[in-house]
C-alpha cells in the first residue's frame, strides 16, 4: 500500500520546519546566480552524541511497496503493452471497495467515471490517464507508468508496474495533488504544490534491484519563485550553556 496520509503529513511538516529554521536553505533549480561573499567553511557539528542510536524506525511508512495485481492476466510473451490499463485500474477499484464503492466512499466518482473508458485511457471523461512505457527496471523490457484521477477532488494516483514470472506486479504507488510528473533514466519524479509560497515538493523514486521495487530516494522542498532577499550564512551550532 502507498504511504499513509499521516506519513505524508509528517514528512511534509518536517520539511516545512527545516525550511523555516534555515530561512532560505534550498537553491533554485534554474541558472546560476550570485549568493554574496562565500562564508568560511564550517565542519558538521554532531548534536546530542550521548543519545543511543535508534535501531528501528519510529513510524511505518512503507518504503517498499510491491504487490501482485490480482485479476489481471499478462498475455503470452510478457509484453506489458498488451495489458489493458483500464483493466488494471478496475482491478484496484475492485480490491478496495471501501475507497470507491458507495455514496460515502472518498473516490466514488472515480468508479462512476470508469464507465466512460470504453474508448480507452485519456479519452473523454475517463479518469485513467494516458499510459507511458519505459524500461525502468533495466531488464530490457518496457514497464508501465500509469495515473488515474481520484474523484471528487484534485488528487491523482500514480502507479508503476512491471512483469515478473508472467505476473503483473505493482512496484510503486503514490497519491497527491500534482504539479508535474517526469521519467528520467530509471527514476520517476513527482512535483507537488507546497503549503509554503514559492516552493514545491519534489519526490523521486528509483528502481532498486535488491528490493525489486521503486524506492523513494529523494524527498525535498525546492524553490520555484524568485528570492525575496539574499541568503545569509547561518551560524555554526553550539551547545547550550544553560
Amino acid at each position: 500500500m502507498p504511504l499513509s496520509r499521516a506519513g505524508k503529513a509528517a514528512r511534509r511538516a518536517a520539511a516545512v520546519v527545516l525550511l523555516l529554521a534555515t530561512a532560505v536553505g534550498c537553491g533554485d533549480a534554474g541558472g546560476l546566480e550570485g549568493a554574496g561573499p562565500t562564508p568560511t567553511a564550517v565542519g558538521p557539528a554532531r548534536l546530542w552524541p550521548e543519545l543511543t542510536p535508534a535501531s528501528s524506525p519510529a513510524f511505518e511508512i512503507g518504503e517498499v511497496n510491491t504487490e501482485v495485481v490480482k485479476g489481471v492476466e499478462v498475455p503470452a510473451g510478457d509484453d506489458i503493452r498488451r495489458v489493458d490499463p483500464v483493466g488494471i485500474v478496475r482491478a484496484e477499484i475492485a480490491a478496495s471497495p471501501g475507497d470507491y464503492d458507495g455514496a460515502k466512499a472518498p473516490y466514488r466518482d472515480t468508479e462512476r467515471r470508469m464507465a466512460d473508458c470504453a474508448k480507452g485511457p485519456g479519452q473523454g471523461k475517463c479518469p485513467v490517464l494516458r499510459p507511458y512505457y519505459r524500461d525502468l527496471t533495466g531488464d530490457g523490457r518496457d514497464d508501465l507508468t500509469l495515473g488515474f484521477s481520484l474523484l471528487p477532488g484534485r488528487t491523482t494516483a500514480v502507479r508503476v508496474y512491471t512483469v515478473e514470472k508472467h505476473r503483473l506486479v505493482q512496484v510503486m504507488a503514490w497519491e497527491d495533488a500534482l504539479s508535474g510528473v517526469e521519467l528520467a533514466g530509471r527514476s520517476l519524479v513527482i512535483r507537488s504544490p507546497s503549503e509554503v509560497a514559492g516552493y514545491e515538493y519534489r519526490l523521486q523514486w528509483t528502481w532498486d534491484r535488491d528490493q525489486r521495487a521503486m524506492l523513494l530516494t529523494h524527498d525535498e522542498m525546492l524553490r520555484t519563485g524568485p528570492r525575496t532577499h539574499a541568503p545569509r550564512p547561518s551560524a555554526s551550532p553550539s551547545a547550550s550553556t544553560g
